[in-house]
C-alpha cells in the first residue's frame, strides 16, 4: 500500500488483471506467450545489430521489449474484457466516451424515460452526435425529440444520431469511440465554443428531473488508471 492510502502500482496491476481474467480467462496463457514471443524476437534482432562483446545487453534489452509487448497487449485486452462487462448497463456509453481525447464534450443522461432508456450527447469536431442506450423502438421518440430540440440552436453544426447495439444500423459499444472519431470534422473550434455556449443555454431551460436510478459501471479512466499505476 502506498503512503498516501492509494494503492501501490503492483497492487493496481493485480486487481486490473483480476478484473480482466473474468472476462478473458486465457488472459495469462496470452501474456506469457506475448512475452516469450517479443524477447525471442527482440534477442535474435538485438544479437545480429550489437557486437559480440555487448551479449548482456542484448538479453537486457530483448526483456525489455518483451516486458512492453505484454503491457501493450494486456492493456488491449483489459480494455476490451471491461467493455464486455459494461455492455447493457445502464450509462455505459457514457463510461466509453469518457475515453475520448481533447475536443469533445459529452453531456450524460439529457433524456431519459422510466424504462432507463437513455440519450447522451457528444459534441466534437463532427458537430453534435446524440447517442441512444437501451430499447431501439423506445429510443425513436427520445432520439427524435431531441434532434428537433438541437436543431433549434445547432445552427449549420451537422447532428447525428447513434443507437447503440449489434442490429443493423446500430453501433456496437466497444465500437463506439472508433465510430465517432472517424466522423468527418465539420466544427471548427471557433464554431465549437459558439456551438457548446448554445446547448448550455438550452439545457437551462430543461427540467430539473433526478437521473434514472440504477447500475452504473466503473469509468474506463479508472481502468486506464490501473493500468499506468496512477
Amino acid at each position: 500500500m502506498a503512503k498516501d492510502g492509494k494503492p501501490g502500482r503492483i497492487s493496481q496491476m493485480r486487481q486490473a488483471y483480476k478484473i480482466t481474467k473474468q472476462a478473458d480467462p486465457k488472459i495469462g496463457w496470452i501474456l506469457l506467450g506475448t512475452f516469450l514471443f517479443s524477447f525471442l524476437v527482440g534477442l535474435a534482432l538485438f544479437y545480429v545489430l550489437i557486437p559480440p562483446d555487448w551479449r548482456i545487453l542484448d538479453v537486457i534489452t530483448a526483456l525489455m521489449v518483451g516486458v512492453l509487448g505484454t503491457l501493450i497487449v494486456f492493456g488491449r485486452r483489459a480494455t476490451r474484457s471491461q467493455l464486455k462487462q459494461m455492455e447493457g448497463k445502464p450509462g455505459a456509453a457514457a463510461a466509453v466516451l469518457s475515453m475520448l481525447k481533447r475536443g469533445w464534450k459529452t453531456d450524460t443522461a439529457i433524456a431519459f424515460n422510466r424504462q432507463q432508456d437513455v440519450v447522451h450527447r457528444l459534441v466534437g469536431p463532427p458537430g453534435i452526435v446524440l447517442i441512444g442506450e437501451g430499447n431501439p423502438n423506445r429510443l425513436k421518440n427520445l432520439l427524435a425529440s431531441e434532434r428537433a430540440k438541437h436543431q433549434r440552436v445547432a445552427a449549420e453544426a451537422p447532428i447525428r444520431e447513434i443507437v447503440i447495439g449489434y442490429d443493423e444500423g446500430q453501433v456496437p459499444l466497444p465500437k463506439l469511440t472508433r465510430t465517432v472519431t472517424k466522423m468527418k470534422r465539420e466544427v471548427q473550434p471557433a464554431q465549437m465554443t459558439e456551438l457548446l455556449a448554445r446547448l448550455k443555454a438550452m439545457d437551462a431551460t430543461r427540467s430539473n428531473i433526478p437521473l434514472p436510478k440504477g447500475p452504473v459501471p466503473t469509468s474506463m479512466k479508472g481502468l486506464r488508471g490501473n493500468l499506468r499505476g496512477r
